[in-house]
């Protein structure tokens, strides 16, 4: 009787050694999977390049642009009216704030264009009022040509100025073209939550 509850009793503790095995080894499976679903995103979501925009012989920045970039005194004036005087809406911002850092935005604009100069500096303080992180939009100038010299619009189909792609895993899910349907803030708003959104000159069906 002593013999067999003690051989009852090993049985038991191999059982639980096994089961704790078991747990451990799920564990450094979810583990592994989360630093490769972490590793993956920081593959996906790729940072802007280094900031390359000067102004060419006609006056226009041309290259990669960021915010500061604008602080020169032949743009400063018109970007800082438009930034100051442009009222976001907060409710929408509030909405913003839960989606938009999950993508990469590029986009196109020309400071020669009229359009440009309206929507580029509002895009830039809905972004900070989002919390949006600045080191994952990365802005293109370009020439009336819409082109850089170094072919920077390539591959993007960019007719018209200014446009905003964004992307997530890699794929773009939707670009705002030119101006808003709505307003630009409802417009993001659509693109980052999936919503049905087709930009001012999207014909498709």
């Amino acid at each position: 009787m002593i013999k067999n509850t003690f051989l009852l009793l090993l049985i038991v503790l191999g059982l639980a050694c096994n089961s704790s095995k078991t747990t451990a080894e799920k564990k450094i499976v979810i583990e592994n999977k989360t630093e490769n679903i972490i590793k993956i995103k920081e593959i996906v979501r790729q940072k802007a390049k280094p900031i390359t925009a000067q102004k060419n012989d006609r006056g226009y920045l041309i290259g990669i642009a960021n915010k500061s970039s604008f602080a020169d005194a032949s743009f400063k004036p018109w970007f800082d009216s438009r930034y100051n005087e442009y009222k976001t809406d907060q409710e929408i911002i509030e909405k913003l704030k839960k989606e938009i850092n999950k993508f990469t935005i590029k986009g196109f604009m020309g400071t020669w264009c009229g359009d440009s100069r309206r929507e580029t500096p509002r895009f830039y303080k809905i972004l900070e009022e989002t919390g949006f992180d600045e080191t994952y939009f990365e802005l293109i100038t370009v020439g009336r040509n819409k082109k850089t010299p170094d072919n920077l619009q390539e591959g993007f189909n960019i007719i018209r100025v200014p446009t905003f792609i964004f992307f997530k895993d890699g794929k773009e899910v939707g670009r705002f073209v030119e101006y808003p349907r709505e307003t630009l803030e409802k417009d993001i708003l659509k693109i980052v939550t999936g919503q049905p959104y087709k930009h001012s000159y999207d014909k498709s069906e």
